[in-house]
């Protein structure tokens, strides 16, 4: 068993599976958590529950974060930073703008400790198989301590450059599902419109030469609406990589594609 003890911030859907790839890995865990009720499950694997961000950061020598939004992350990391002893480590697991941990990771540093972003992919179901995929940004050093943690929930572990790459990363990734998705909704219409068969063709084309991640999803949907949620999350990483290309004109096909079929299927979900 490491000696290293472990905090970790936002047990959901995704964090709660890599919090627990984590213990059971042998690493000592400590958690927190806005709701007691949220802690329970982890105090059964053994992890010790902290009653503020600042007790967590006290007792840790690396913390991960993988809440929902900015706002989130700033919120916490800056209760989390001044707690935790010089030579202490973030990662930041959440997807947010490339600016927020560049910034994020300059008032670290005024304190002594590193922080790294490393937002990751695969969801739920690959943090608990341990397979996500890892996009990292930041000091190789740091990067280096880091990748032990990293592999008990990471699949492929990349280091993409410094602070904010990982984001990066992570945006154009998104951006791509996102379009993806549109072309697969374009797809069914074409072959609803040329009376096609919706499963035969999705199975077609999952064997075959236009096959894509984005295509099997929206495959599955029983309508557009189904997937608002995902719709969301997507939409603000699209937007997130548009502030962060800015005038470049790479981004013009996700706008032209990703954004209206998020529009869409937010629109269909309201009715």
């Amino acid at each position: 068993m490491t000696s290293a003890r472990v905090g970790f911030i936002g047990l959901g859907s995704q964090g709660g599976p890599m919090a627990r790839r984590i213990a059971a890995s042998g690493f000592p865990l400590v958690v927190w958590a806005r709701r007691a009720d949220a802690l329970a499950p982890f105090k059964e694997l053994g992890a010790e529950a902290a009653a503020s961000l600042a007790e967590l950061g006290a007792r840790a020598e690396h913390v991960g974060v993988c809440v929902v939004d900015d706002a989130g992350v700033r919120q916490i990391c800056r209760e989390l930073i001044p707690a935790m002893r010089p030579g202490g480590r973030i990662a930041i697991h959440s997807t947010v703008h490339p600016n927020t941990v560049v910034d994020l990771a300059r008032e670290a540093a005024a304190c002594g400790v590193s922080l790294i972003d490393a937002p990751v992919s695969g969801g739920g179901p690959a943090a608990a198989a341990g397979t996500l995929t890892v996009m990292v940004g930041g000091e190789r050093a740091a990067v280096d301590q880091a990748r032990p943690i990293f592999e008990t929930f990471g699949g492929l572990i990349a280091r993409v450059g410094e602070v904010g790459a990982g984001q990066r990363a992570k945006l154009v990734n998104n951006a791509l599902m996102a379009a993806h998705l549109a072309i697969a909704h374009h797809a069914f219409c074409a072959a609803a419109a040329l009376g096609l068969d919706r499963a035969a063709l999705r199975d077609i084309v999952k064997a075959s030469s236009g096959r894509s991640y984005g295509f099997e999803i929206y495959g599955r949907l029983a309508a557009p609406a189904a997937f608002v949620h995902g719709a969301k999350l997507l939409a603000k990483d699209v937007r997130l990589l548009g502030e962060a290309l800015g005038a470049d004109p790479s981004f013009a096909p996700f706008r032209d594609l990703a954004i209206p079929f998020l529009e869409l299927v937010q629109k269909e979900a309201s009715r």
